[in-house]
């Protein structure tokens, strides 16, 4: 019975295992061991006085805060992108596709450059909106547009491919039986949606809370206004203050591995759910 369950591994099972767990190392444990060693070195009373420094506080706030108010918004225009490119057929509906792979592929610092440029106080679209009192560029507003274009293909992606598999019939025999288009969609289609809808806001959050690139240009970097929270470790490294940076970076890492955690935990249990479904 040993030499059939060892007849089942692969050849070279050993060699790629060993490889994976070295690369793995190097590449992600390591540097993830050096930052949670030098936190340890600045002990809680160290972390909790880092923590309460106002300057800190107003870049955690301002990054989650706005973070969590790009991925809100991205839910719900990601399913709307989503469904309409699922559910209709129009010309350049290909192109709108792989439009939404754009921020993928983009470097962050040239999307930064553009929203600037568009936004600016005499740019494109900024020149109107002020004219009309509303200052996108050098304001927390810009940040959020910048946080919503790299974290929409998130949002879209992991809903797209429901829809698709999606069954009609379900659908049709809501609309048989009485049901109105809001109601079906509501009672029928929703609930089928919602798993990949919320892991959609998880990764966009998780995202768009380590955003670097697109977000310098834009926001100004004026300190207690539009200065978040990646940029501040930034500079605490240029001031060689490395233990305020090291408990900023420790304070990210926690929210995005719970996040991590958190869709892992949603695909699991949309997995039984959907398993329980079809059983």
């Amino acid at each position: 019975m040993s030499a059939a369950k060892n007849q089942k591994v692969l050849p070279g099972f050993g060699i790629a295992l060993g490889y994976t767990v070295l690369y793995l190392s190097l590449i992600v444990l390591l540097p993830l061991s050096a930052a949670f060693v030098e936190a340890a070195k600045i002990g809680p009373s160290g972390f909790w006085e880092i923590l309460m420094r106002p300057r800190v506080l107003a870049a955690l706030k301002l990054s989650f805060g706005l973070s969590l108010a790009a991925a809100l918004v991205n839910s719900v225009a990601g399913l709307l992108v989503a469904w309409v490119l699922t559910r209709y057929n129009f010309p350049g509906k290909k192109i709108i596709d792989a439009a939404i792979d754009l921020p993928f592929a983009l470097p962050t610092a040239v999307a930064g450059i553009s929203l600037t440029a568009v936004y600016a106080p005499r740019g494109w679209l900024g020149a109107p909106l002020a004219e009309l009192g509303i200052k996108v560029a050098f304001a927390p507003l810009g940040i959020m547009i910048a946080l919503m274009f790299v974290s929409l293909p998130f949002a879209v992606r992991t809903v797209q491919p429901v829809l698709e598999n999606m069954d009609s019939e379900l659908e049709e025999a809501s609309a048989t039986l009485g049901a109105g288009r809001w109601t079906t969609f509501r009672r029928v289609v929703l609930p089928v949606l919602m798993p990949s809808i919320l892991t959609g806001f998880a990764t966009s959050f998780a995202r768009c809370v380590g955003e670097y690139g697109s977000v310098v240009f834009i926001s100004g970097n004026m300190p207690m206004k539009t200065e978040i929270a990646p940029l501040f470790i930034v500079t605490q490294i240029e001031q060689y203050d490395l233990p305020g940076a090291t408990a900023i970076a420790m304070i990210m890492l926690g929210v995005s591995f719970f996040f991590i955690l958190f869709i892992n935990l949603l695909q699991a249990w949309n997995s039984r759910r959907t398993g329980t479904t079809k059983a």
